[in-house]
């Protein structure tokens, strides 16, 4: 079952705090929220985007430094501020002209439950809530943050040969 899930996949749609960060949040003195990433993680999604796949962050909070990393990165669509994330990834879907069976979703907090339930493939990071491994139908093995996102597209990009 797994394998024709990963098979109709054409787009990633990942949540920031908790996936591509180990979830933690640093302030400098001025109030600036500091987040760190994966090097895997970025070198996966570069992979991904130069095979010709979608990729888009849905984050619920608002902070320069992901747009900053997704432009470094060549993602051109950040939702950021979006609380309630269901709106936000319809929205998506109609801009990229595709079905919500086309696009795996990473998670790790309740609020992407809604989205990992319509999604064709839904990911959990290791370290997600446990109502959120419950609505996955993967777990990765590497936490959010420590390369769980190229172990997700690294199991994507092999949908063609396993």
């Amino acid at each position: 079952m797994k394998g024709n899930r990963v098979k109709s996949i054409t787009a990633i749609v990942l949540d920031v705090d908790g996936v591509l960060t180990d979830g933690r949040l640093y302030y400098d003195a001025s109030g600036e929220c500091i987040k760190t990433f994966h090097a895997h993680d970025g070198a996966g999604i570069v992979s991904w985007i130069r095979s010709g796949g979608k990729i888009a962050l849905l984050s619920g909070r608002n902070t320069p430094i992901v747009a900053r990393r997704a432009a470094n990165l060549g993602i051109e669509d950040v939702l950021q501020g979006h609380e309630e994330k269901e709106p936000a990834f319809e929205s998506l879907l109609k801009r990229w002209g595709i079905s919500a069976r086309q696009v795996c979703y990473v998670g790790d907090d309740l609020p992407d439950i809604p989205v990992m339930r319509q999604c064709g493939f839904a990911v959990a990071v290791a370290n997600a809530l446990p109502e959120v491994k419950a609505a996955a139908k993967y777990v990765t093995k590497l936490p959010g943050g420590s390369g769980a996102v190229r172990e997700t597209i690294d199991l994507l990009m092999k949908k063609e040969t396993g």
